[in-house]
């Protein structure tokens, strides 16, 4: 009795890159209700040290959005005093919108975050 190879074969997973996915969307919808930010938060910090380098990758730069644009906002906040608080403000919003999409497009491509630290997009 001869047994096809194919079938006794393990099938080659792929990661999951759904989470990491979710992250960033959770972030964009932030937006309007801002408790979905720090869902997306928690799943990063939950799911980083599982994950392979580039997703790790992924998950620091996720991380980082969350905390500079957290400083950001309460910078906006103290100087809304004297007005230049609305173009920090304006500022976080297309930052995050950047940072939001260049990584669903490097996750889309399988391919990590040249520089998960960065302040700006990630290199």
């Amino acid at each position: 009795m001869s047994v096809d190879s194919t079938v006794t074969q393990a099938p080659v997973t792929e990661e999951k890159t759904t989470i990491p996915m979710a992250v960033y969307i959770l972030y964009l919808v932030g937006f309007l209700a801002g408790i979905t930010a720090l869902v997306g938060l928690v799943l990063a910090y939950v799911n980083r040290s599982d994950a392979s380098a580039w997703l790790q990758s992924h998950y620091t730069f996720q991380i980082r959005t969350f905390w500079i644009g957290l400083g950001m906002l309460v910078l906006g906040a103290i100087l809304m005093i004297v007005l230049i608080g609305y173009l920090i403000y304006l500022f976080w919003v297309i930052w995050t919108i950047v940072r939001c999409a260049k990584g669903l497009a490097l996750l889309s491509k399988r391919r990590p975050i040249a520089e998960p630290t960065s302040w700006m997009f990630g290199g």
